[in-house]
């Protein structure tokens, strides 16, 4: 049976050229509107991934994502939002791009077919059986990131995906494949709109329920984030108002001398 990218298929829009702006704006609404639905299809494969990940890290493992272009732009921001969201040290969540960290801005030519370079750049961070490594990739063809997966798999090292395929060949190579449906694109093969949309909906949901396992949230307030702002620390001074019931001035002097709102709970509670 002939394998069908999905995101590839012809779109039931033609000549787009030909619509008014309201009228592209309106397609392109509609089509994001199936994404969260797609999304709560795949909540099982979602759950198990993310078991697996909470698990490893709870253990002191680590959390690898690894992608080309849209994808590994979207698993590089999300590794990169976890550190100032949730305290955690930026070598926790990690995330890798075909081409390097050039990539992140420009298009790197034929880094994504390169079957050996995913796994030379996880074993720049010394990944090991301890981690859990989620290749990103919307078709679920890309061979960079397959490949790193396979060996992977053969370092007994946990594997996962992200993908908008079913039945992919990198949903074949990952031991926890989550597969986000989201059909033909409204620019046909344009990844980075439904595919990108439901990718970064899965990353989300990946991180912010690790992170709440993981004791990095109380109630649904982030206690262990970088004050890193004159926005962060005014919101932490309201977080210590509410939670302990002091003044803003006695609050600031807090997140001052303890560092983060965490701390501050623990040391006034003392």
């Amino acid at each position: 049976m002939t394998f069908i990218k999905t995101t590839e298929q012809d779109s039931k829009y033609n000549h787009l050229e030909k619509m008014t702006v309201k009228e592209i704006l309106f397609h392109i609404n509609n089509e994001d509107k199936t994404v969260p639905l797609a999304v709560e299809k795949a909540l099982p494969q979602i759950e198990k991934l993310t078991t697996q990940i909470v698990q490893k890290l709870k253990n002191g493992g680590r959390l690898f994502y690894i992608g080309a272009g849209t994808s590994g732009r979207l698993g590089i921001l999300d590794a990169s939002e976890c550190p100032p969201t949730f305290g955690v040290p930026h070598e926790l969540v990690v995330g890798l791009i075909a081409g390097g960290d050039m990539a992140i801005r420009k298009a790197v030519e034929n880094a994504e077919d390169s079957k050996n370079q995913g796994w030379l750049d996880l074993q720049t961070h010394n990944v090991s059986e301890k981690d859990v490594v989620v290749g990103i990739a919307a078709s679920g063809t890309t061979p960079y990131v397959i490949a790193a997966l396979e060996k992977c798999n053969e370092n007994n090292i946990i594997t996962g995906c992200i993908t908008c395929n079913k039945n992919s060949p990198l949903s074949v190579v990952s031991q926890f494949p989550i597969e986000v449906v989201v059909g033909s694109e409204f620019v046909t093969g344009s990844s980075r709109m439904k595919a990108g949309t439901a990718q970064k909906f899965v990353l989300n949901m990946l991180s912010t329920a690790t992170m709440i396992q993981l004791g990095k949230v109380k109630g649904n307030k982030m206690v262990d984030m970088q004050l890193s702002n004159n926005k962060l620390v005014e919101r932490g001074e309201k977080m210590l108002v509410k939670e302990l019931n002091i003044d803003q001035t006695t609050a600031a002097t807090l997140l001052k001398k303890y560092g983060n709102v965490r701390n501050s709970i623990i040391n006034y509670n003392k």
